[in-house]
């Protein structure tokens, strides 16, 4: 899919890989709607940009309908989106601890629905929201998942959990979205300095030895998922490399072979 005059939704659109996202999709032509519960910060996003924006809670799903109600209503159309919102699992209740010791005994009931709800919630409502919108035209999905969707991540194993779920809904959706002309594809970036996490975290990754990338550099990627035309892919984001697609084993489940 081309980019031009095209309109694109990005959630969590005020900072970090969705501001970085939705900067670039402005660049190459589309009309922008950035999303966030950051009214302040997505606003003046917004009003850098030239984009239009609209306050959105991705747990929501009345918020969702309303929303994209809201884009096709104003735009008249909705050709793009990124589902990018995200949060870290909280430590007791606080937020962006980012190298935190997880202990599983500590978890808290409401820090466990807060992650699963931005993360998981997020994605499945906005996709259903996004595909209503398109209404038979073709379209383009992009969930933000991470790196912690195909590995193993015990810094955060709730974080890990939700975004290799974020990865298997990808790769289920893309054959039944297909005939409608909708591709849907991951990115799975590795560290990147956004407002997930304080400062001062991402100094600790660097020293040790770790290379923390900019949203810019994600974005690129999310450029590809959308004009590749290809669907059903993770797009694996790391340090000085092009993005690239881990493998997947083709298994047998017939049992036959």
């Amino acid at each position: 899919m081309r980019i031009a005059d095209k309109v694109a939704l990005v959630t969590g659109g005020a900072s970090g890989i969705g501001l970085g996202t939705a900067r670039r999709l402005v660049e190459e032509g589309a009309r922008v709607v950035i999303a966030d519960v950051d009214e302040d910060g997505g606003a003046s996003a917004a009003a850098e940009l030239g984009a239009r924006f609209l306050p959105l809670d991705v747990r929501d799903p009345q918020a969702w309908q309303a929303t994209t109600d809201r884009i096709v209503a104003g735009e008249g159309s909705l050709d793009i989106v990124h589902l990018n919102a995200g949060v870290l699992t909280p430590v007791a209740g606080k937020l962006g601890e980012l190298g935190a010791q997880f202990d599983i005994t500590q978890l808290l009931d409401e820090d466990y629905r807060r992650v699963t709800n931005v993360n998981v919630d997020g994605v499945v409502f906005g996709a259903r929201a996004a595909v209503r919108a398109m209404a038979g035209r073709p379209g383009a999905l992009v969930a933000t998942a991470s790196v912690a969707g195909v590995i193993p991540y015990g810094g955060d194993p709730l974080y890990a959990m939700t975004k290799h779920a974020v990865v298997g809904f990808v790769r289920s959706m893309a054959p039944l979205l297909q005939p409608r002309g909708i591709t849907i594809n991951a990115i799975c970036p590795g560290v990147v300095e956004t407002k997930i996490s304080p400062s001062e975290a991402f100094d600790l990754v660097r020293s040790f030895g770790i290379d923390v990338m900019q949203p810019a550099q994600i974005a690129d990627a999310v450029v590809q998922a959308v004009t590749s035309g290809e669907t059903g892919q993770a797009l694996v984001c790391v340090p000085n490399k092009a993005p690239s697609k881990p493998v997947f084993p083709e298994l047998d489940i017939t049992g036959r072979t």
